[in-house]
């Protein structure tokens, strides 16, 4: 059997629930968090920067559960996400100038989706999911007031292609057809897109009629950028910043 140290014995105290009720199993993770916090020496010299790159690797391993994944898989690595949330609220409860924790994240977010969902917890009616688009869009709207462009809150961190599926609907926010924005080089991107490698099942012109299509184009557009010597990454990237400019011009016409 197994020999209780001081510590095993406090963090039982700490996990039992007062007055004999049922446990919290949410309550449960963040009292876990809190005493990793205050007993773990790798733990204690982790902060919000640090912190980051587990972030970033956890959320990508949700996606693959989401994606090609087992129920399982799903669950812990949804957990493990859950993880990264009490970990970073619990540093943040330690702040000396402006602390906050778990309670108040939630507290904040339950406030946040009440006001988006007026058809839900008030009087409003949405019998559509674009009716529910407008009202979520109102009510984001009115807490951001103080955002002077639609670029405001878009994150030039996120990955290429949902950074520019982003910009391109931020573009129709201004008046600019997504479908019509200008190619930095049409004659170029005309010729790749009628290329051999685009032609997939039988599509019109080669354009992709799917999202198996898509993939297939995409790929045959890296596969392009690498036979040339190009970083498909960064092209994408300069090519996007250009689109922020020219929706930045759009919102001061």
């Amino acid at each position: 059997m197994a020999l209780s140290t001081p510590d095993d014995d406090r963090s039982r105290r700490e996990l039992t629930p007062t007055g004999g009720g049922t446990p919290d199993p949410l309550r449960e993770a963040a009292d876990v968090m809190r005493a990793v916090r205050d007993r773990c020496v790798w733990t204690q010299q982790i902060d919000h920067r640090a912190l980051v790159p587990y972030l970033v690797e956890e959320s990508a391993e949700l996606i693959d559960a989401v994606e090609d994944g087992t129920r399982e898989e799903l669950r812990e690595e949804l957990g493990d996400l859950l993880w990264q949330v009490l970990f970073h609220s619990e540093i943040a409860s330690r702040d000396e100038d402006d602390p906050f924790d778990i309670d108040d994240v939630a507290r904040g977010l339950t406030e946040k989706m009440v006001r988006r969902h007026p058809h839900v917890f008030g009087d409003a009616v949405a019998t559509t999911p674009e009716e529910v688009l407008v009202h979520w869009n109102a009510a984001k709207a009115a807490e951001k007031h103080q955002r002077r462009s639609v670029l405001d809150g878009v994150s030039e961190r996120m990955p290429s292609l949902a950074l520019a599926q982003k910009l391109l609907s931020k573009a129709s926010q201004v008046g600019l057809d997504p479908a019509k924005v200008q190619l930095a080089d049409e004659s170029a991107v005309g010729s790749l897109l009628l290329g051999d490698q685009l032609h997939s099942r039988g599509s019109e012109a080669g354009r992709p009629e799917s999202e198996v299509e898509l993939g297939d184009a995409l790929l045959a557009l890296v596969a392009t950028a690498r036979a040339n010597g190009w970083d498909a990454e960064r092209a994408l990237r300069e090519r996007l910043r250009a689109l922020e400019h020219d929706i930045r011009a759009a919102e001061a016409s």
